[in-house]
């Protein structure tokens, strides 16, 4: 009976404050409808300056394909690669292509031409991407002439590829994120708001009125942390609606499956961010802790770098990234379809870090008997 009051308390500490009962329903639908738009996985307007030294039709129809295309801003012709190089210094052009001199005659006696794609790759993505596009659009405008004349072009090596998307078919990034954003709304909520729980009340001094009470260290601690477990399971619940209404995406996989896991790591967020609340003596001092973690936390998740491409100390540092372990569970049973078996190594991994976090919380909470 103790803990249902304790609990109760807690809810109505949420409901009265000003600010909480907002933010657990703006934010998630803040994230939603804006962070998929926003975190963009597809590079576009590409802003191309070309150099053509042949001024032949061939090279003329090479200008048109990039000027036609979807992902470049055709930033207009230049004299000189000098001059080209010059719009890339000043920021108003991010690749050059210079068409060199005999560009149709040596495509004609069945030679490749070499064109120069040079990218500004200060923005090592879209540098890379933006120059393989129009290695693409290059290779693309002479196999079209080899093959009115006959002729292979080495360039595209005479092969023909049969490209299969699975489980994506039209690569819409917006279903490779939205499993991500939930991750970081789970976090975020179940992570900050108990970290600046205890110590909000050690700063008010509400605290010593618990510490004089019979209430065992574990029922306090559980009364904090239900009350955001319940947090998690409704902003879940309003990212799959929204995720319906807005994007007309749906989990593949059994939506059991989701929640299992979404609560394992609502139950590790919320016992981390106990824990550094237990340790804070001041809101800035949690609130900064928390970010440090939660940053570090984020850029070992395989959110915006595929694990496998890190380094093998980081790959190994991501072992311990409960966030690492959630959203490749989330991935594969949302976008995959995946069944419980395929994620048993996360789910085991995830009911780990619930278990020592929670069990840390407890611990670390310092009541004075």
């Amino acid at each position: 009976m103790t803990l249902k009051y304790l609990i109760q308390k807690e809810l109505l500490q949420i409901r009265r404050n000003s600010f909480l009962p907002k933010l657990i329903v703006v934010f998630p639908i803040m994230i939603m409808l804006v962070m998929p738009w926003v975190m963009n996985l597809e590079v576009k307007n590409i802003k191309v300056a070309v150099v053509d030294n042949d001024r032949s039709t061939l090279s003329g129809r090479l200008v048109h394909r990039i000027e036609a295309s979807d992902y470049f801003i055709f930033c207009g012709m230049r004299p000189s690669y000098e001059a080209a190089l010059t719009d890339i210094e000043e920021s108003r052009a991010d690749v050059i292509v210079e068409i060199p001199r005999h560009y149709s005659r040596d495509a004609m006696t069945g030679n490749v031409p070499c064109t120069l794609i040079a990218a500004n790759a200060v923005n090592g993505t879209s540098g890379s991407i933006g120059a393989s596009y129009l290695a693409n659009i290059v290779v693309q405008n002479l196999s079209e002439l080899a093959a009115l004349k006959g002729m292979t072009v080495s360039a595209s090596n005479a092969v023909k590829v049969s490209t299969l998307y699975l489980y994506n078919n039209h690569l819409n990034y917006k279903v490779f994120m939205i499993p991500a954003l939930m991750a970081i709304l789970l976090m975020l909520l179940c992570g900050f708001l108990p970290a600046l729980n205890i110590v909000g009340e050690k700063e008010a001094g509400t605290i010593e009125q618990i510490n004089v009470t019979p209430v065992s260290k574990a029922t306090f601690i559980f009364s904090k942390l239900i009350p955001y477990w319940g947090i998690a399971i409704l902003v879940l619940t309003v990212c799959f609606v929204l995720a319906w209404l807005v994007y007309g995406i749906t989990p593949v996989g059994n939506l059991g499956l989701i929640y299992l896991v979404a609560m394992l790591l609502a139950l590790t967020a919320s016992g981390f961010g106990l824990i550094i609340s237990n340790y804070s003596d001041t809101l800035q001092q949690a609130m900064y802790v928390m970010f440090f973690f939660m940053v570090c936390m984020i850029l070992l998740s395989g959110l915006f770098t595929p694990v496998r491409s890190m380094p093998d100390w980081a790959q190994t540092l991501t072992l311990i990234n409960p966030l690492r372990h959630f959203i490749e569970a989330m991935r594969t049973v949302f976008v995959r379809g995946g069944a419980f078996d395929s994620i048993t190594t996360q789910v085991a991994a995830l009911t780990a870090f619930a278990i020592v976090m929670d069990v840390w919380a407890v611990l670390s909470y310092k009541k004075n008997s």
